[in-house]
């Protein structure tokens, strides 16, 4: 497992307004492999859980039926992709976390699983992890968003979502 690589960014994408996330949740989902965590990092009103909603829409799933997990803990939805939505807000602690069931979804090869609050769980999160970290940027209507990994792969698909951020501008 793994704590955090927050340092520098592998990728950081500025004053994102609600569009230009979908934008990026659509990248994300063209771009990364077919099993995917993704660590999701914020304050309460961060935008954690749109971010879910966006990637949600491009995996052609229902984005109204994704609402935050914190007090249900786990939300399965089924699309282009399948997702598992997690979130540790209200977890006690990391037994409580892993008693989840998280392994197994982490080992799902045929979904990714999104973890907001991921940070509370650091080690209980595999290496690959995509980490998303969300801030709230001057205007509240917008997000600053960091994107960090140690794994190779996941890193290749950081790069073309790069690419085609760049490409969409």
């Amino acid at each position: 497992m793994t704590t955090p690589p927050f340092g520098q960014p592998v990728a950081q994408f500025d004053a994102v307004d609600l569009p230009k996330l979908t934008q990026l949740a659509e990248a994300i989902v063209a771009h990364l492999p077919a099993s995917c965590v993704i660590g999701l990092v914020g304050t309460l009103g961060a935008g954690k859980t749109t971010f879910v909603q966006a990637i949600a829409r491009a995996a052609d799933i229902d984005s109204d039926a994704v609402t935050s997990p914190t007090f249900t803990l786990l939300q399965t939805h089924q699309g282009q992709i399948n997702l598992h939505h997690l979130d540790a807000y209200r977890v006690a602690d990391e037994d409580e976390f892993t008693e989840l069931g998280v392994d197994e979804l982490f080992e799902d090869t045929e979904a990714w699983t999104l973890v907001e609050w991921a940070d509370r769980m650091p080690r209980v999160m595999p290496p690959e992890t995509l980490w998303i970290c969300m801030t709230i940027a001057d205007d509240d209507q917008q997000r600053n968003i960091g994107l960090f990994c140690d794994d190779a792969m996941i890193q290749r698909g950081v790069d073309a979502v790069v690419r085609a951020m760049d490409a969409a501008k």
